[in-house]
């Protein structure tokens, strides 16, 4: 399978972010990719970077204030005296009352960023630029002709909304992917395996009937994102009936996953999409520090076999995934589940 991924992304690293009131450590550091990448490389894939495709399909999903918002943020903030090496937001809008956009680079902070896990730094712009940019390239290569093409994106990208970021993601790669398939495919339905709900992929889905979007993840009621990926979500006017969240009890192993899997492939057939995306996180592993599923590398092998069933072109995007001593054999075993082998890594 081809893999494009990008040598620019670790100009991206947070240092911390807050959680449980403190400041801790960013569990989306470099090793990621770079584990990841080194392990596909053994285990025979071709790993290229991608020819710049440009603003236009990032800007076929996000608006012009969020991309502007991205663009600017940092610079603007360095002018404020005393502020912090990084784009902290601390004032956010309430709900419903949201009824003036400002011109401050502290009220934008909190406008288009829904926590504080996505702190912005000198290059943050440019790397989520060269991610989403990778997820382009592999829906470019799909729909060349390729069956499938893996996009080794950092940082993330499925809780990012259309004028949103957060949870580690500023640029929805998996949505600018459906949406790039979409400019010369009728139907494509996303699916996202991460152990968080994809709250932005929903976003920017959830009134079409065009994209169908499938996620299996933790049960919010109590984790992570919490206000969203609820069974009752299920679209919104044209889009009603064409989301679909599976939510699954905490430490659920491969065969509870699997079976909820069947129900999701299942939905997927039944749209008889041109193309699919998978958001392949892979943060439900059992000893991911993120403690919410429990799954197996035989079971991230087993999850891709079964959509790679679906017979569908695929674009296969990376999303979460934070034991760095597993990271890498999760991923592997995913790609080579879809290619019905055995990983070497």
């Amino acid at each position: 399978m081809q893999v494009f991924c990008s040598p620019h992304h670790a100009g991206h690293h947070s240092s911390r972010f807050i959680r449980h009131g403190q400041f801790v450590e960013s569990r989306d550091t470099p090793a990621r990719a770079d584990r990841i990448l080194d392990a596909l490389r053994r285990d025979g894939h071709t790993a290229d970077e991608a020819r710049p495709f440009g603003i236009a399909p990032v800007a076929a999903v996000h608006t012009p204030e969020y991309l502007a918002f991205l663009r600017t943020a940092w610079v603007e903030w360095q002018r404020i005296e005393g502020a912090s090496a990084e784009v902290f937001p601390y004032v956010f809008p309430v709900r419903g009352m949201d009824h003036g956009y400002p011109t401050s680079v502290v009220g934008q902070a909190g406008y288009h960023m829904q926590d504080l896990w996505a702190p912005i730094g000198q290059h943050t712009w440019d790397v989520a630029i060269g991610s989403a940019n990778l997820a382009v390239a592999a829906a470019g290569h799909v729909l060349d002709g390729a069956s499938a093409a893996y996009a080794l994106c950092r940082p993330s990208g499925h809780h990012a909304f259309a004028d949103m970021g957060g949870g580690n993601c500023f640029l929805n790669n998996a949505a600018i992917a459906v949406q790039y398939l979409r400019c010369k495919l009728g139907r494509v339905a996303l699916i996202d395996v991460d152990v968080h709900h994809g709250n932005g992929s929903q976003g920017i889905f959830y009134d079409r009937d065009d994209v169908l979007f499938v996620s299996l993840h933790r049960d919010p009621v109590d984790y992570h994102p919490y206000f969203t990926g609820h069974a009752q979500e299920r679209g919104r006017g044209a889009g009603l009936g064409f989301n679909l969240n599976l939510p699954l009890p905490v430490r659920t192993t491969d065969a509870g996953y699997l079976a909820a899997l069947e129900t999701a492939c299942a939905r997927i057939a039944a749209f008889s999409p041109d193309a699919l995306v998978v958001s392949l996180g892979v943060d439900a592993h059992e000893d991911d520090p993120t403690a919410g599923l429990a799954l197996t590398v035989e079971g991230f092998r087993r999850i891709s076999a079964r959509l790679a069933g679906l017979g569908l072109p695929t674009v296969l995007v990376q999303e979460g995934g934070y034991n760095i001593d597993t990271i890498a054999r999760c991923v592997a075993g995913a790609l080579a589940g879809f290619e019905n082998r055995e990983s070497a890594a």
